[in-house]
């Protein structure tokens, strides 16, 4: 079977896990120089076109969603938040298995709206829907700071569950990570050390990375997904204020759509991304 990666491998250790005053886990994480086991983790932004599309759109081989960098107003961030709906995984292909991630993060994408640099740190959180080569689909909720493999969230998520996620940093390179779901009431939280760049931060539908047990790699193939709703975005303890330049569109390595966002919604807190479309509907509030 394959092993889903949504970022690059590296070996770390669990040094030690202790409770924080909040309640909340924290980890701390030593480098080693060994080997890991495949494990689920998420890539930063991959290659970028930025020829960009009809919609102005920059073009993405495994993002889709909205991205602000550190270039547009020379704005480091240190927070972020979003809720959005959990999307119903369907097979696009039959036979194939298939895999997409909603989150948010800090780090790892553009700097600027034309992307011209990119960033390598990364700390995220979100939900994963999948579908396997019989049809069968499935949900879960994670979180990560690469490149240390992803870990799952104690929480069970379904297809139509409200989620609330934010990432914010408590003190100095520590961030406390929260998943809600706001459907059943379920809580996560996660407080993490973490040396952030902080020169970006993004709203992303993502296709992660395969390996399979026979050690080759590829981007996944993406399922049907009911549009995907994000809605009150905020950065830095503020309303996003999301720029249709922000914008990108996964696309496959032809060029070919896979995903579109929306432009935002009135606000400028909000949007919906549509699988296998060349446009999708902005959200009305």
């Amino acid at each position: 079977m394959p092993h889903r990666v949504r970022g690059f491998l590296a070996s770390w250790r669990l040094l030690a896990v202790a409770g924080s005053t909040t309640g909340a886990t924290v980890l701390v994480l030593s480098g080693l120089g060994g080997t890991s086991a495949p494990v689920s983790v998420y890539h930063p932004l991959l290659s970028i076109h930025a020829q960009g599309t009809a919609e102005h759109l920059s073009q993405s081989n495994n993002w889709s969603g909205y991205n602000k960098g550190f270039l547009e107003n020379f704005t480091t961030f240190h927070s972020i938040s979003a809720q959005w709906t959990v999307p119903t995984a369907t097979q696009h292909t039959k036979g194939e298995a298939e895999n997409s991630a909603t989150w948010i993060g800090i780090g790892g994408g553009c700097l600027d709206t034309a992307c011209t640099l990119s960033d390598n740190t990364l700390v995220q959180a979100g939900t994963e829907q999948d579908v396997a080569a019989d049809g069968t689909a499935s949900y879960s909720a994670w979180w990560e700071i690469v490149p240390v493999p992803s870990l799952s969230a104690s929480i069970a998520v379904h297809p139509g569950d409200l989620i609330s996620c934010s990432i914010a940093e408590s003190v100095p390179e520590v961030w406390n990570i929260t998943l809600n779901d706001v459907t059943d009431g379920q809580g996560f939280t996660q407080t993490v050390p973490y040396p952030s760049t902080y020169l970006t931060a993004e709203w992303i539908l993502e296709t992660p990375v395969v390996l399979n047990t026979s050690g080759a790699s590829g981007i996944a193939a993406l399922p049907n997904l009911t549009p995907t709703h994000f809605s009150q975005a905020t950065v830095n303890g503020q309303s996003a204020g999301l720029n249709p330049a922000e914008g990108l569109q996964l696309v496959d390595s032809s060029g070919a759509a896979l995903a579109t966002p929306s432009a935002p919604n009135p606000a400028a807190n909000g949007f919906n991304d549509c699988t296998h479309a060349t446009s999708c509907p902005a959200p009305t509030s």
